[in-house]
């Protein structure tokens, strides 16, 4: 897990703890404000500690190497060759981003990676690189090639432009205003308020009735990380080579997607979408990153989005935030009372909201504690050597009087001593709040062939962020709120440069929390940090909880699962049931097809058929190994279709289509119609058929797996709405007017209900709905 340091240095740290000073270790232990911990790790922070983490390092160097940069070019042309053209411009961007400045190789990979763009249609990306060449020192003898295709850029800009002002052209029904909306409006709405309570710390409550559907609240990070080594897409012809992780194909601020990336001219690593965003994140953070970058990684995201909240602050929002509170109520006469609790109250999406968010200090085991604070006093200590302090850390306002810089035993340049280590102390502090405040940013990605007819996605979590307001809601496993993320920028082209330029800094990554179901006043406001009652095992959850939360969850579907699991036995429930709330098994006899259940005399190792009549009697272990071969079978037949590029033979289809009918033949158990498993079965089979082009087909077990997935997620669920999204595809290519229409209505409620009325399925929905009905 790349939020976490690497293994390497969690190992090293542990040993440190293992073999400290018994005395030490209990003044560590004992320590109860975060300053004192900081202070403490830095006096036990060695110059050994430097060089350990300086020598695991260069495993992830972010130097630019001309070598290195040239291999990626060559890779570029191979799948230029074939005419893979997103992959060439992945390949080409790479080399860009790891190309010293003002080299040949850069010049050549900026020149490629135009026609790449001018393939793909991306005319204007296109012309950009052209003159990103010449200004690198493009060879003269071939600059003719790049004028030649400036021009048919422009001339393909001139007849699309042509295209725009033809007013035949544009939309009647919206009187060519285009579907933009104006710039979003941040907080929590009207319906709801901050409450607090000592077991509940600060939490959402809804203060009127709340429809489903309707947004709760509206949020940005105060600052995110992408996550390193994150395989966006496993298929897309099998280029994981090509494509890399998240951090290759979006923007390091704003995360929108990119095939044209700007790079940092000081690393290999850091790319953004615009020159806009590289030079608001150099101002931001990345001046004082950019050298760490190989420290960083090591470091692991949560340290690093820790450093970056902090440098984002700067010295005067963290003073402000470390200020005792003021009642603005209080008479002048009762001064003297206690001042409010800051962690009570929620200042919107200000600093001083996530400087106050929960710590935990005193519930960290000592371990995640030494873990947390010699990784901060590391970089601390590496930050110190890289230059001098950042700008917004400068001393004209003085520390406040609790804020004493720590002992010259610290080794700390003078120059340091009275700025950083208070920064030092706030990333610590972060550090420790991201354990249990952290939001996942989760969005769709496509995993089917490229130009697929049909799409076909998985969730990826493509960065760690820290949101101010949405760390107010509350965790249940079943909760009545839905989370859409949205990224980088996406303005009409009716707005003037002056309109886009605020939008660009009021927008970035976004997220919106809606409504899943209704909410009556007085209800809490709740999503779910991860563990779902329709994804994992009561006990499962309650475990995950604790260890990285702190609490015993007791929302309904705990307490309610808890008292079934208990009945049913839980170890057989985690193995084999649907999860999602069904007391059946999910599987059926292979001899009579009834179900299967739990055997009440040898409880824990085996299944009895409930047909009275069959009595037919499976032993745990043959169950364990049946749904490991049909897992086995469904990932090979994934794999096949996948990695299929482009004039790939129709082996591989038929392939996978054996290898999952594998799955369908007689054994001593098989898989009820409800089982998640079938349901990915039913999935797999019909992308199989699709790719045929066997649409009737593809959509009969499409409708099979819509079948298990309502039953798993439930009715009203996001999982079902994209379920459903494919098999209107299916029935739209298919000419099946009228399953179509009847779909598309039941789709539109559910993408609407958890992703608002602009997204880009619906308008995919409408397309195809106007189309059948023309």
């Amino acid at each position: 897990m790349m939020d976490l340091p690497c293994i390497q240095w969690q190992d090293y740290v542990a040993q440190k703890w293992t073999v400290l000073d018994p005395e030490l270790k209990e003044k560590f232990t004992t320590l109860l404000e975060i300053d004192d911990v900081f202070k403490c790790s830095l006096t036990l922070t060695t110059q050994e500690d430097l060089d350990f983490v300086q020598s695991i390092s260069a495993a992830y160097s972010v130097q630019k190497e001309a070598q290195q940069g040239a291999k990626c070019r060559e890779r570029g042309n191979s799948s230029f060759k074939i005419r893979d053209f997103t992959a060439a411009a992945l390949h080409y961007s790479q080399g860009i981003c790891v190309n010293p400045l003002n080299s040949e190789q850069l010049s050549l990979c900026y020149a490629n990676r135009s026609a790449a763009l001018y393939h793909l249609q991306h005319y204007q990306d296109s012309l950009e690189d052209i003159d990103r060449a010449l200004k690198h020192g493009y060879p003269s003898h071939l600059s003719h090639k790049l004028e030649d295709r400036r021009a048919q850029c422009l001339r393909h800009l001139s007849v699309d432009q042509k295209g725009k002002d033809n007013p035949a052209s544009k939309n009647p029904t919206d009187g060519g205003k285009g579907t933009s909306v104006g710039p979003l409006s941040f907080g929590i709405c009207p319906q709801a308020v901050v409450g607090f309570s000592p077991e509940k710390g600060r939490h959402l409550v809804a203060a009127e009735s709340i429809a489903a559907g309707e947004v709760l609240l509206h949020d940005r990070p105060y600052s995110c990380v992408l996550i390193p080594g994150m395989e966006e897409v496993q298929g897309k012809g099998g280029r994981q080579d090509a494509e890399g992780g998240v951090e290759h194909r979006r923007c390091h601020r704003c995360l929108t997607e990119t095939l044209s990336p700007v790079p940092c001219e000081g690393c290999s690593y850091t790319r953004y979408c615009s020159t806009s965003c590289q030079r608001d994140a150099w101002e931001e953070h990345h001046q004082w990153e950019c050298s760490l970058g190989a420290d960083l990684m090591v470091m692991g995201v949560m340290s690093q989005l820790a450093l970056r909240v902090t440098l984002k602050a700067g010295l005067k929002n963290i003073q402000m935030a470390k200020e005792p509170i003021r009642n603005e109520h209080t008479e002048p006469e009762s001064r003297d009372s206690k001042p409010p609790d800051p962690c009570a109250s929620h200042y919107g999406d200000t600093y001083r909201s996530v400087f106050h968010l929960q710590h935990h200090l005193n519930r960290h085991s000592p371990c995640v504690r030494f873990l947390s604070a010699i990784t901060i006093a590391t970089l601390y200590l590496k930050l110190s050597k890289a230059g001098p302090p950042p700008a917004s850390w400068d001393l004209s306002r003085p520390l406040q009087a609790n804020s004493h810089p720590p002992d010259e035993e610290g080794g700390i340049g003078a120059a340091w001593n009275s700025e950083l280590w208070l920064m030092g102390s706030v990333v610590l502090r972060h550090m420790l709040q991201l354990r249990c405040n952290a939001q996942a940013i989760i969005t769709l990605q496509d995993t089917g062939a490229e130009n697929s007819p049909v799409q076909s996605s998985r969730e990826i979590r493509i960065a760690t962020a820290m949101f101010p307001t949405l760390s107010l809601l509350n965790h249940s496993c079943c909760p009545n709120t839905s989370l859409a993320f949205s990224t980088g920028t996406h303005l009409s082209a009716d707005f003037s440069e002056s309109v886009a330029e605020m939008r660009s800094k009021a927008s970035g990554v976004t997220v919106a929390v809606r409504a899943a179901k209704y909410i009556s006043p007085g209800q809490e406001i709740l999503h779910c940090y991860g563990p779902h009652s329709r994804r994992m095992a009561t006990q499962e959850r309650q475990r995950l909880l604790r260890e990285q939360y702190y609490f015993l969850c007791q929302c309904e579907a705990c307490t309610l699962q808890q008292q079934s699991e208990e009945e049913d036995g839980s170890e057989g429930r985690q193995q084999c049931s649907s999860v999602g709330g069904n007391p059946q098994s999910g599987l059926l006899c292979g001899k009579c097809k009834g179900s299967l259940n739990r055997s009440s005399e040898e409880r824990g190792k085996g299944f009895i058929c409930s047909q009275a009549s069959c009595g037919h009697c499976v032993a745990l272990s043959e169950v364990n190994q049946r749904l490991q071969e049909i897992k086995q079978d469904l990932k090979k037949a994934v794999d096949l279709m996948e990695r299929e590029r482009p004039g790939d033979s129709e082996k591989p289809k038929y392939e996978a289509l054996r290898l999952l009918r594998r799955t369908q033949s007689p054994s001593a158990l098989s898989l009820a119609e409800t089982h998640p498993l079938q349901g990915e079965l039913e999935d797999a089979t019909a992308r199989a058929y699709a790719t045929m082009g066997d649409w009737s087909n593809a959509a009969s077990h499409l409708e099979r797996s819509a079948v298990a997935i309502g039953n798993q997620y439930g009715k009203e669920s996001i999982e079902l709405g994209q379920q459903l999204f494919k098999l209107a595809q299916l029935h739209f290519n298919g000419g099946a007017r009228g399953p179509a229409l009847s779909v598309i209505p039941m789709v539109r409620k559910l993408l609407c209900l958890h992703c608002g009325p602009q997204c880009e399925e619906l308008q995919e929905l409408q397309a195809m709905e106007d189309c059948l009905t023309a």
